[in-house]
């Protein structure tokens, strides 16, 4: 799963300055919501809790 994700997150923003990165994150508009009721909510988050955990514990191997 975690090939798939190779060239997202910040690695890839690298080339924007930093006036364009702040600008993107203006792009969201304010009445943005979602839906913490829905099932498929919670399963995501789930995932995505799973994922940072992951990295939380291979970010303290590396540093032992």
């Amino acid at each position: 799963m975690e090939a798939d994700r190779q060239g997202s997150g910040a690695a890839a923003d690298n080339n924007k300055t930093s006036g364009e990165q702040d600008a993107s994150k203006t792009d969201v508009p304010e009445d943005f919501d979602i839906d913490m009721e829905n099932p498929e909510t919670e399963k995501a988050a789930v995932a995505i809790q799973s994922q940072f955990r992951k990295f939380q514990k291979k970010k303290r191997v590396e540093k032992s």
